[in-house]
């Protein structure tokens, strides 16, 4: 094909930016690929982050933070440090009528112990309640309930 009125013909149309008439040599915010490579990301750094400069020896302060698990307290003695003396001890255990012992007690009266039998799960320390004492000091550490 042939240009009209002879003049010569263009090799390729006009780039977006010089179109929009954007400042060509202006540093771009993003990587421009080069002659020949594909737009698509690949093999392509991302613009470096421009923000504000980190402080400059700023003093790093450590704390150890010591996280103790919960005590678990059921019907036998545990070794554990006293939370009240600081002392490694065995707790002491003591019993105590609870839920289980007063529906046992309900129970055996619906059933006909009423002469007194329906007074035995108050004698029997594996339906009371329990509660965790130090033997040094005295504090209540813990309790476990039946119910």
């Amino acid at each position: 094909m042939s240009a009209p009125c002879g003049g010569p013909v263009p090799s390729a149309p006009p780039s977006y930016e010089e179109t929009v008439g954007i400042n060509v040599s202006y540093p771009q915010p993003y990587p421009v690929p080069e002659h020949g490579q594909k737009p698509d990301g690949k093999g392509m750094n991302p613009p470096p982050y421009v923000g504000q400069p980190a402080p400059a020896n700023n003093p790093v302060t450590v704390q150890t933070v010591y996280v103790q698990q919960p005590v678990l307290f059921y019907d036998r003695p545990i070794q554990m440090c006293c939370p009240s003396c600081n002392q490694m001890i065995v707790t002491r255990l003591s019993y105590d009528s609870g839920a289980l012992t007063w529906l046992s007690c309900g129970g055996l009266c619906l059933l006909g112990c009423i002469a007194g039998c329906c007074l035995i799960p108050f004698c029997i320390d594996a339906l009371k309640d329990v509660d965790h004492t130090c033997p040094k000091c005295g504090a209540l550490i813990g309790s476990y309930k039946r119910l």
